[in-house]
């Protein structure tokens, strides 16, 4: 993430990868209309210091996406050891959202004739000391209006405690922090004054409401507020900006600390937790070129999607290891930012690492720009950690046309074997489809974050081993036919 911590707004929106870039640096609280969207502050930005996820140790991204276009959805967030609360309440907020998508808008028979798609992505916002924040923002595009929201979650290591954004600010000066809120908000346009009382009056639409807040690296805070929180759908989203000197006030203790945390970052994060056991990927073993005549033998490309993923990545690194197989991970940026080590082992393995966009939306419901921000975001995150740029890509969802294809010089890569892994948690029956459907140049289609997944490859690869299958990498199967 350090790469692109200040990048166009609009882009942000499409990527979800992130919020708002800048913020206000005053108390200046006359209307303007960001590019995102959001209604704020007109003062001076500030922008949001950026947290590189690589250094949080033993650190774990959930990652849980479909390939099917009637029903494309794909959601992560972070899991770090010692904020297991923190990590229980995305986990209940995103399973929620997935099962109410999956069995509402998938499910209701008209789903073929919308345009709908669900993806939930993170952003770190601190991550030092005894302070960790995350935003998850989330795209439903078969709901109402932009479908976009967000929220943010608080882990406090030294009180061992889960905290809501509201945490932030102490309760003695919610009152007096409310009251800043509705003055900024007043008189803009779609904002109703007795409507704002309304739904600041009661102390749980509060907390619903005021479920995005995080500190600006000069110390400010912004409150983001989703579509129709505040006032008429249409007036959009809304962001308010209170300088530090305004609220620091009436920060909780808490709050305090992530304000400092945030504007003097500490070397690194301590929560106390620690994971049991975290394999190791094997020593490299490529050694040159691969010489494979595609020509003269059978090859097939196995390919693993939507990676990498602490544990499953390492392990399955060990098991290609042991058949000498070369493989093509299709790499999901925000996954490559949390793990470059992995991204580097697999290039040293002799495996090709392949662009799978920053967090996996459906690429033909983006514009040029936003198609253009996913693929060279993730393109550079490869770079950075294996030393050489990517030219592949494979678009989520197998979802490509024209646009998506003239917004970069990467060359698209789809499979004709699909194991479905991300359906059936099956090894065995993973296994099992490989190996009756893999033909002579397949390009087979698996997923790195799922362990069943990963435990089907030593089955494959001893039994088309054993039939004259040889594993290579897409751009050699390709170069050799």
């Amino acid at each position: 993430m350090r790469t692109h911590a200040l990048l166009p707004s609009l882009l942000l929106l499409g990527a979800l990868s992130l919020t708002a870039a800048c913020s206000s640096g005053s108390d200046g609280s006359s209307d303007v209309t960001g590019a995102d969207g959001r209604h704020g502050s007109a003062a001076s930005p500030s922008p949001v210091r950026s947290v590189d996820p690589s250094k949080i140790k033993d650190l774990r991204i959930v990652s849980r996406n479909s390939e099917q276009s009637s029903c494309p959805f794909a959601t992560s967030y972070p899991d770090v050891p010692g904020a297991e609360a923190m990590t229980a309440a995305m986990q209940k907020d995103v399973e929620k959202r997935l099962t109410g998508f999956r069995s509402g808008e998938c499910e209701d028979g008209t789903s073929g004739a919308r345009s709908i798609e669900l993806n939930i992505s993170h952003q770190f916002l601190v991550a030092s000391g005894y302070v960790l924040g995350v935003r998850l923002s989330t795209q439903d595009r078969g709901a109402v209006g932009s479908g976009l929201s967000t929220r943010t979650y608080w882990y406090d290591g030294k009180a061992g405690a889960y905290r809501t954004a509201l945490g932030l600010v102490a309760e003695g000066s919610r009152d007096a922090f409310i009251t800043a809120l509705k003055d900024r908000l007043k008189g803009r346009e779609g904002i109703d004054a007795a409507a704002l009382d309304d739904t600041f009056s009661d102390p749980a639409s509060r907390t619903t409401v005021l479920d995005d807040m995080a500190f600006t690296a000069d110390g400010g805070l912004r409150v983001n507020l989703d579509r129709g929180d505040v006032g008429v759908p249409a007036a959009g989203a809304q962001t308010v900006a209170l300088s530090r000197k305004t609220i620091t006030p009436w920060l909780s203790a808490f709050g305090k600390r992530v304000q400092r945390q945030t504007v003097t970052p500490s070397p690194s994060l301590d929560l106390g937790g620690t994971r049991t056991s975290t394999p190791t990927a094997p020593a490299p073993t490529a050694s040159g070129d691969d010489n494979t005549d595609c020509k003269k033998v059978t090859c097939v490309a196995l390919t693993f999607d939507d990676g990498p993923a602490a544990p499953e990545t390492a392990t399955l690194l060990t098991y290609l290891a042991r058949y000498r197989a070369r493989a093509t991970f299709f790499t999901v940026g925000q996954n490559v930012a949390a793990h470059p080590d992995l991204v580097r082992d697999e290039a040293r393995a002799g495996h090709e690492v392949g662009n799978h966009s920053w967090n996996h939306p459906d690429l033909t419901r983006l514009t040029r720009g936003q198609v253009a921000f996913q693929l060279n975001r993730t393109s550079a995150a490869i770079k950075a950690a294996t030393g050489k740029a990517p030219t592949l890509f494979r678009p989520p969802y197998g979802a490509v046309d024209a646009q998506v294809k003239a917004a970069t010089t990467l060359s698209p890569v789809l499979w004709d074997v699909d194991t479905e892994d991300w359906k059936y948690p099956d090894a065995d029956k993973v296994a099992r489809s490989v190996i009756a459907k893999a033909r002579r140049n397949s390009v087979v289609l698996m997923h790195d974050i799922h362990p069943t997944s990963v435990a089907a490859v030593p089955q494959i690869l001893r039994t088309l081993s054993a039939r004259g299958f040889h594993f290579v990498t897409v751009s050699h199967l390709r170069a050799t036919l």
